[in-house]
């Protein structure tokens, strides 16, 4: 067992947009993202974006004093075990000695999250895939990945990373699939509570829905604090994701009242090497993979957050 009497713990929690390996799973509708298909995902595609995206999370370990490799790093869109794989193993990221989690979850497309994790600083001691099991009109989507472990302190952190349903059918449309999510990510934080009152608990990934709508609001009537709310970047970012010019936040950082107490710090990394001009707009906003089947050689349409903690 690790103990330290004063650390800094780093989570960086991002969405990558699709990021698929370049094989077919004949079980997923991921045939877009072929070597042979409109958008020609070839293995020099695939290896560019695995080595941005290390080196994403490298640069996200920078503070004012020093700079040190990420704690935790929740993913959104990632496809498989093969990805993560060679994500920790082959990419940029690979003297990193990272381990990881990743979901196997019912998305038609193939669509999971991730959890890397430093095994220096964070001890695994359960894992969980929460089911979501849909509801009318509702297509499968992402299980909710949870897992726990020991900090240098010697207190057990609990992690969900969650991606919750697409608004792509209208915010109203898809707002009780978002609704569900959430009624089963809090139904596994009031567990833990209630065995450990001032668990140590954060949540991070794509909610698809911004903060101030009702079922991002449903966490906070759970005594959950929402500590990436009024998070921002360099240049003019204040969002992890850009619509129509206007920056907004579909990517959260959530904890418990315990852990929101330890935060020193929580903004969005927006390296110069992850965004471009936004010639329609105007400004600047993130560097994506693709527009439609024209490849861009960005990383996301996301920025990541960074949520820095000190433990005494």
């Amino acid at each position: 067992m690790f103990h330290l009497f004063l650390f800094l713990f780093t989570l960086v929690s991002l969405n990558c947009e699709n990021l698929f390996d370049t094989y077919d799973d004949p079980l997923k509708q991921d045939e877009e993202f072929l070597p042979d298909a409109d958008r020609h995902w070839t293995a020099t595609r695939y290896w560019r974006k695995l080595d941005r995206l290390g080196k994403t999370i490298i640069a996200c370990g920078e503070d004012s004093v020093k700079w040190q490799l990420p704690d935790l790093v929740a993913l959104c869109e990632v496809e498989n075990d093969t990805v993560l794989c060679d994500l920790t193993r082959r990419s940029l990221l690979r003297n990193a000695r990272y381990d990881y989690f990743v979901t196997s979850s019912p998305d038609e497309r193939g669509i999971n999250v991730a959890l890397l994790y430093s095994p220096f600083t964070f001890l695994p001691v359960n894992r969980r895939d929460i089911s979501i099991q849909p509801i009318k009109g509702m297509r499968p989507t992402r299980d909710i990945l949870y897992v726990s472990g020991i900090i240098p302190t010697g207190d057990t952190l609990h992690v969900f990373v969650v991606h919750a349903p697409s608004r792509r059918d209208g915010e109203f449309v898809t707002r009780p699939y978002r609704q569900l999510v959430i009624s089963q990510l809090t139904a596994a934080t009031d567990s833990i509570r209630g065995n450990s009152p001032n668990a140590q608990i954060i949540i991070a990934g794509d909610f698809n829905n911004y903060s101030d709508e009702k079922p991002f609001v449903q966490l906070r009537q759970h005594d959950l604090v929402e500590v990436s709310r009024y998070a921002s970047g360099p240049s003019g970012v204040k969002g992890t994701y850009r619509y129509r010019g206007v920056w907004q936040s579909l990517d959260h950082v959530v904890c418990s009242s315990t852990l929101a107490a330890t935060l020193q710090t929580c903004y969005i990394a927006a390296f110069p090497f992850l965004l471009e001009s936004d010639n329609r707009y105007g400004g600047l906003k993130p560097k994506r993979t693709y527009y439609g089947p024209r490849y861009n050689d960005g990383l996301s349409d996301h920025l990541p957050l960074v949520a820095r903690f000190r433990f005494s």
